[in-house]
This record gives C-alpha cells, structure tokens and sequence, in this order.
C-alpha cells in the first residue's frame, strides 16, 4: 500500500529539491526516500525507477518554465517581449542551474515530453513572430535566439566570462544585437 501523502506528484516534489539542492549526481532514489520518509523500494509504487523519475522531472520544469517564461511576455511584443524572454530566461537558468542543466540534455520520446517541449519552444516563437517573421525565417530566428541566450547563460554559470566588463552590459548588448537582427530589413520586405 503506498504511504499516505505520497503520489507521483509528491515523490517529484521531493526529487525536485533534492535536484535544486545537490544537482542531478546528488538525485538518487534514496535520497528521494530519504527525504519522502520511506524506503526506498517503496518509491517503486509510485514511479518505475531513477529514469521515470528524471523524465518526470524534466516535464515538469518544462511546463513550470513555459508558464514562467509566457507570462512574462503575455502582452508584450518585439524588442520588449524579446528583453523580457532572455530576462526572464536568464534569471530562470542563474536561479535554478541545475533544472536548466537537465532540461537542456533531456529528450524522451513521449507524448508528455513532446508537449511540455513545444509548450516552451512556442513562448519562443511567440516572441520571435512579434518581429512579423514567418515561415522558415521564423524558425531560424528562434533557433538563433535560443543559441544565443542559452550560450550566454552557458558560459554565464560556468564562469566563461573573466573579462572584467560587466556581464549584465553584455547581456543588454545581446539583447539590442538580436532585437536589431530580427527585424525585417528593407530589401526582404519589398521582396
């Protein structure tokens, strides 16, 4: 009989601080018993082992950052939006590295992944459509966005910057670079 109080959804709850606290090496199942209270073969009745485990904490962080990430740019557009989403994604990444780490090197072939991905790519592409972009144009320019606020961050969190100028400059230069770049220039709209 599964403890009382103790879910899927709390058994991820747990995993959950234990990745904010000790990092994916430190998130194992008996840590996660540890912290839930029980032993851990019992966590068995509520997740199928370690990989089900992290595939369930990678949906959702996903989702809780589509959220995060939506509502910051809900009712923006163009250069705004685009300031707020590499803000917001930044902050995200600096406060949580550890769920940014996993959710960068996780993939799962899954209806739930496939959907919490998408969840968070279209916040991109919302943001990046602001710019009047279609098509495969579109689709270049979120991949570029993404590439450039991810490698910042990268580089940002593992100590890449040693230049003594001011990353938080950096940033909002990225930030003005790729707001420039993403609008349409005059020769491909009288195209």
């Amino acid at each position: 009989m599964p403890r009382a109080g103790l879910s899927p959804d709390a058994v991820v709850d747990a995993a959950l601080e234990i990745l904010d606290a000790r990092g994916s090496d430190g998130l194992t199942l008996k840590a996660i018993a540890d912290a839930t209270g029980v032993a851990a073969p019992s966590l068995y009745k509520h997740v199928r082992g370690l990989p089900e485990l992290r595939r369930l904490l990678a949906i959702r962080i996903l989702n809780e950052t589509a959220e995060q990430m939506g509502a910051v740019v809900m009712g923006r557009a163009g250069e705004d939006a685009l300031k707020a989403y590499l803000t917001e994604y930044r902050r995200l990444a600096s406060e949580f590295p550890h769920r940014h780490a996993l959710i960068e090197r996780a993939y799962y072939d899954d209806p739930a992944f496939t959907a919490a991905s998408e969840r968070l790519v279209n916040v991109a592409y919302a943001v990046v459509r602001g710019f009047g972009l279609t098509g495969e144009d579109l689709v270049h320019a979120v991949r570029c966005v993404r590439a450039a606020v991810t490698g910042f961050v990268s580089l940002e969190l593992g100590l890449g910057y040693r230049a003594p100028t001011e990353t938080d400059a950096s940033f909002a230069y990225l930030s003005r670079v790729l707001a420039t770049g993403l609008r349409p220039s005059s020769a491909a709209a009288a195209a």
